[in-house]
Formats: structure tokens, sequence, C-alpha cells
């Protein structure tokens, strides 16, 4: 089975991880999968397209004109067409606009997409149009999957009664996530971590959905008390200006380390006090899954999956309220490392080696394709 994979990702985040894990097992499951990575004309290598070449994943970049391009999403459609693939599955706003606005019958390769999170822009945005869009195009695809059950509320019901959609949990690929975690980081976060008795962590695109700026909040009461901490926000995007001009309203600047895109994220993680997601809107984030993982205490907002993932708070902290009092406090009792905090890490990590592998997502992905192939 030749399946196209089909994405424009902005760095190596939550849902490119999730996919290269994904191609991976498919690989050994005996499918031909191949990751079209969509660039901008005249870009180089895309942070996805290195890693997929590092672990052995058939990766296509190619390069097209942003926006709404029918004329590339239809050269797109002949080369998959061309190179005989069964199947295609998008990743993400772009290609279930551009792919799904084809009829069947011109098509004629199946469409399958998986939500990996709504960002909830705000209204007559850019982002806004391509999610209303992107509603708009579900019902012609032949399977939607979402990464959690409180997704399935954020998609139009007729789907949900039409047996359309289903619930595929992220899975991990725990052994990379632990081989990762012992490689060094760069000078500049080393460096970092040498001067910092302590670290909160936050990884994610700069993007207002995330809460940065809560976790930025949360972060000046600790600081006020303990100088010792610092605060590291791992990622880039459209908010950094944003974020920085908090950092510098707050005096925060020799405390808190925006290093922008950063490769090996398992490898910052391990040395890090305390992972916090202090997210508006998620689905189910590898973030979280890789924290858990390594044993990194975590401190979620009580959104998406994420508080039936920790078990309601088995394996972790969940806020209701991240407003700066609660979660400075949340943040600096999972940085005390007290018993509680130790036996949250431990069931955390027993729970996604057991509950959220990538061999069991690629199973029920497999039970997906076969579904619309027949």
């Amino acid at each position: 089975m030749k399946v196209l994979h089909l994405i424009d990702s902005g760095g190596l985040y939550g849902a490119e991880k999730m996919l290269l894990a994904l191609a991976r097992q498919q690989q050994r499951q005996g499918l031909s999968p191949t990751i079209l990575s969509a660039g901008e004309p005249g870009m180089g290598d895309k942070p996805l397209e290195a890693e997929a070449l590092r672990m052995g994943v058939s990766v296509k970049p190619w390069r097209m004109r942003p926006g709404f391009n029918l004329k590339g999403a239809r050269e797109v459609l002949q080369w998959a067409q061309d190179n005989q693939f069964d199947l295609l599955h998008s990743h993400g706003y772009k290609f279930n606009v551009l792919m799904g606005l084809w009829p069947r019958a011109l098509r004629r390769l199946p469409l399958i997409t998986t939500l990996h999170g709504y960002v909830k822009a705000p209204r007559y945005t850019k982002s806004w149009l391509y999610e209303l869009l992107d509603r708009r195009i579900l019902p012609r695809m032949q399977q939607v999957v979402v990464v959690s059950d409180t997704m399935k509320g954020l998609i139009p019901q007729s789907l949900v009664a039409s047996n359309s959609v289903s619930v595929i949990a992220n899975g991990l690929a725990t052994e990379v996530v632990l081989e990762n975690s012992h490689a060094p980081v760069d000078q500049a976060l080393n460096a970092f971590f040498s001067r910092h008795q302590k670290v909160v962590l936050g990884v994610g695109r700069l993007s207002r959905e995330k809460g940065f700026d809560r976790l930025i909040h949360g972060f000046a009461r600790i600081a006020q008390t303990d100088p010792s901490t610092g605060l590291l926000i791992v990622g880039e995007g459209a908010h950094r200006t944003v974020l920085e001009q908090l950092v510098s309203e707050l005096n925060l600047e020799d405390k808190v380390f925006l290093p922008g895109y950063v490769a090996n994220v398992s490898a910052v993680m391990a040395k890090a006090s305390v992972l916090c997601l202090a997210s508006h809107t998620e689905g189910l984030p590898i973030t979280l899954l890789e924290g858990m993982n390594l044993g990194v205490p975590v401190v979620v907002s009580a959104v998406g999956d994420m508080p039936a993932v920790l078990g309601e708070g088995c394996g972790g902290t969940v806020l209701e309220d991240l407003s700066a009092k609660p979660l400075s406090e949340a943040l600096s009792e999972a940085m005390a490392q007290g018993r509680k905090v130790k036996e949250s890490t431990s069931w955390a990590r027993e729970r996604v080696q057991n509950s959220y592998s990538d061999t069991a997502m690629a199973e029920n992905y497999l039970r997906v394709y076969r579904k619309v192939l027949s």
C-alpha cells in the first residue's frame, strides 16, 4: 500500500513528530509511506525533511506558491497519480483544502485527514479563514481522524453521525525519545542551564493559543522570590514579538530565554525541572507525551485530552485556573520534587509506555486505511 502524507510544516513540533513516528512504523508494517513536505519556492531543507532523511523515511520536498494555489494543488495530485499512490493522507489546513476541493471523480485517490488541533484564531484573520474552509471541506474526506475525543465536538456533527470520524491517539516513539534525551545541547542552551539551578520549560509554536503569555506571568512571581530559576521557551512563531515585549515589561530579560527552533527538544527536556503546557486549546500534544516518557514533572491546563492522559492528576498537575498565582504555585511545587511529584512522574512514564506507543497508533491507522480502500 502506497500512502502519500501531505504536510506544510513550520518546524518539528507535535504534528511533525507524530507523522515521522507513524511513517516509520508504517514501513515496519510493510507499507510504502512518503511524506510530501510543501514549502515556498527557494526555501531550503525544512526541519521535517532533514529529520525524515535521518530516520530513513521517504520524503519529497515540494516547493509551491503559498496560499490558495489550485495550480500547485493540481500538480501535486498529478504527481501522486503518476506515482501510483493508493491513498492521500493530509495533515493540516493547507492540504485539507487544496486536495478536498477536487471532486472524488477527478482526484481518483481516496483522501483522509488527521486533525491535530484547531487554533481558534481571531475572527477574520487568515488562520480563521483557513479554519472555516477546513470545516466546510471535511465532508469531502473519506475519513476524518481526530487525536482526542474532545476534538470530536469541534467538527460537523453530520460527520460524526455518518461514522466518518475516527479517534486515534497520538503515539510516541518512546525509545527514540529516550535515546535523543542523552545528546548534548548547544552552547547557548547549556550556558542558560548552567546559570540557573532550576528551569521551567515551555515548548511549541509561538502562537496565541499556546498560552506562553500566561506562563511568563506565572514565572514572574517565581522570579521575585527565587532568582536562581529560569524560564526557557523553545519554539518559533508569529507571537515572538509579543512575548519578547512582555518579558521586557516584566524585567525578566536575564531570566527568560527564547532560543527559537531547537532540533532535539528531548535533550532540552531531560535537563528541565518542570514542563508547562499553558495552552488555551490542545488535542493530544506529543510534547506532553515526551515529557511524561522522560519523567519530567508536568503542569498543564485542563484542555483537550491532557487531563485524561494524566489520569485527571495522577501523572501531573492539571489546572483550571492559569492566572499567575495558581500557576506559579503549581510550578514551584513540581520543581520541589517531593514524594507526590516523584510518584506522579513514575505513573506518567508507565502510562505513556503502555497506552501511547507508535505501534498501537500505526495499527489503528492501518484499520482506517483498509476501511477507506474497501
